[in-house]
């Protein structure tokens, strides 16, 4: 079994938090490092040295774009395994031009993602956020849940818009509550995978036009920008919650601040567009709204999961059997 040479390269941070002792002990087992271990910066002397005999980068949050420039000072690397979600902006496609491999977290990212999502439905459906809102304004009167029909998740109609990683766990997880139809629109999927997963595919209008509660898991790619607009966000029934997992440009802001506003639609927001949010934005004021600072991916000790999965395709590569999770340039076409 072949060891190679080793290169880690994030932020201090990221590395702190994503290789502990038992990560590097496996790494150990798997490949030979040299000094420095990591780094954030490719540019470095020091760093160059290593990169020259580096035949396995293993990077995450904070590694400097691949440049063709900065790959030619790598001629003997044969494969980056990235221990976060998304590639773009890592790699281009230079580096398929040059055979080398790729691979990614994004699956074990999609999960707290999902997590996250369930939890906001459910907080949807219950309206807490709007209803936490009113409790801090009116301390002494909880009577405001009295007698309403709206304050429930189940028989409800969810749309989740993208059957991606993410999109499918949604879905999967959905069955643990008694929720009406789940349905889900994306035109690369499958109606028997989705129907398996337990939603229905339908086109984007059928859906809007039906769900109660709207989760957005689109790719951030030019031809995903603003798909929820003015037109797609009047189509959705008076009360509907949007949850915002996947990107802010998927939505138009503007449009969805006006709906807001009149308090005729909520949202639970953890991406925006702008990212952040202009701190005199009306989606920070209001009661139905719900602005979170992008927690919904792999935080903390849930980063590991991502470091789990690139050692486990560090293993497959140093056995030679093929990676479980390569990332191609076509596939990076239409992912986030």
């Amino acid at each position: 079994m072949h060891r190679p040479q080793a290169l880690l390269v994030m932020r201090p941070d990221t590395f702190r938090i994503q290789f502990g002792t038992e990560q590097l002990r496996r790494l150990r087992s798997l490949a030979d490092l040299g000094e420095p271990m990591w780094s954030a910066d490719l540019d470095a002397p020091r760093t160059r040295a290593r990169l020259a005999e580096a035949e396995v980068l293993l990077t995450s949050w904070g590694c400097p774009a691949l440049t063709p420039e900065r790959l030619d000072a790598a001629p003997k690397l044969r494969a980056v395994l990235h221990c976060a979600g998304s590639v773009r902006g890592l790699v281009s496609e230079e580096i398929w031009r040059r055979g080398i491999l790729v691979t990614s977290g994004a699956e074990a990212n999609a999960t707290p993602v999902a997590e996250y999502t369930l939890a906001a439905i459910i907080f949807a459906g219950k309206k807490a956020h709007l209803l936490a809102a009113e409790a801090r304004a009116n301390r002494a009167d909880w009577h405001s849940v009295a007698g309403r029909e709206d304050l429930s998740n189940y028989g409800r109609t969810i749309g989740i818009v993208g059957f991606s990683r993410i999109g499918r766990r949604v879905v999967e997880r959905l069955q643990a509550l008694e929720t009406g139809a789940v349905l889900v629109t994306d035109p690369y999927a499958d109606p028997a995978t989705v129907a398996a997963a337990g939603g229905r595919l339908v086109d984007l209008d059928e859906l809007l036009t039906a769900s109660e509660i709207l989760s957005l898991h689109l790719p951030g790619i030019p031809e995903t920008r603003h798909t929820i607009g003015a037109r797609e966000l009047a189509l959705l029934p008076d009360g509907a919650t949007v949850i915002n997992t996947a990107r802010g440009g998927v939505i138009d802001t503007a449009a969805l601040e006006q709906e807001c506003v009149t308090g005729r639609l909520n949202a639970i927001l953890d991406v925006t567009e702008p990212e952040p949010l202009p701190e005199d934005s009306l989606l920070y004021q209001l009661p139905n709204v719900m602005v979170t600072p992008h927690i919904a991916g792999s935080l903390g000790s849930e980063t590991r999961r991502m470091s789990t999965q690139a050692l486990d395709e560090l293993e497959r590569f140093v056995r030679g059997e093929p990676p479980i999770d390569p990332i191609t340039s076509e596939a990076m076409a239409v992912s986030a």
